[in-house]
C-alpha cells in the first residue's frame, strides 16, 4: 500500500519524533517501504536573515545537521529499512510538502505537536498546514 514514506525529525525535539518514528517504522517493515528522514532548516540564504550570519554559516550547519541526522538514523532506525536522510531550507511545513512532492512520497508520518506552546496543543501549526495542503495521505501520531 505504501512504498515511500517521510517521516519528519526536529532534531532538537524529541517530542517531533518521539511516537511517529515506531509508527513509520511498523509502516515500513508491514509495506516493504522506504522511509526518508527530513529535517527543516531555515533558510539562512534569506537577505534578512543572512545578513546576520558569516557567509559560511548555511553550508556549515547543513554539514552538522548531516552528521547529527546520520546518526540519528543510525541509533532510531532499524538496519532492515532503506532510509534516505533529507535535509532542506525553508518554511517546515512549505519544505515538507516539496520534499515529498520531489520524492513521490506515499505518506507522511508526523507528530502532532511539539509541546512548545499551549496554541500548539491540538494539532500544531506545521502539521495542520501539512495536512490542508498536501496532496499525499498525512497520518498525525498523538
Amino acid at each position: 500500500m505504501y512504498h515511500k514514506i517521510l517521516l519528519p525529525v526536529d532534531l532538537n525535539e524529541e517530542s517531533s519524533w518521539s511516537k511517529a518514528l515506531p509508527t513509520a517504522i511498523e509502516l515500513c517493515q508491514t509495506f516493504d517501504a522506504s522511509l526518508h528522514v527530513v529535517t527543516v532548516l531555515p533558510d539562512f540564504k534569506m537577505p534578512m536573515v543572512g545578513a546576520y550570519f558569516p557567509k559560511d554559516f548555511s553550508k556549515k550547519a547543513h554539514e552538522a545537521v548531516k552528521d547529527a541526522q546520520h546518526a540519528f538514523i543510525e541509533q532510531h532506525v532499524p538496519e532492515t529499512i532503506n532510509t534516505q536522510s533529507v535535509i532542506v531550507d525553508g518554511s517546515p511545513w512549505e519544505a515538507i510538502i516539496k520534499v515529498g512532492k520531489q520524492l513521490d512520497i506515499d505518506l507522511i508520518v508526523m507528530a502532532s505537536h511539539t509541546k512548545r506552546k499551549f496554541v500548539d496543543y491540538v494539532l500544531g501549526p506545521n502539521a495542520e498546514h501539512v495536512v490542508h495542503h498536501a496532496k499525499m495521505s498525512v497520518m498525525i501520531v498523538r
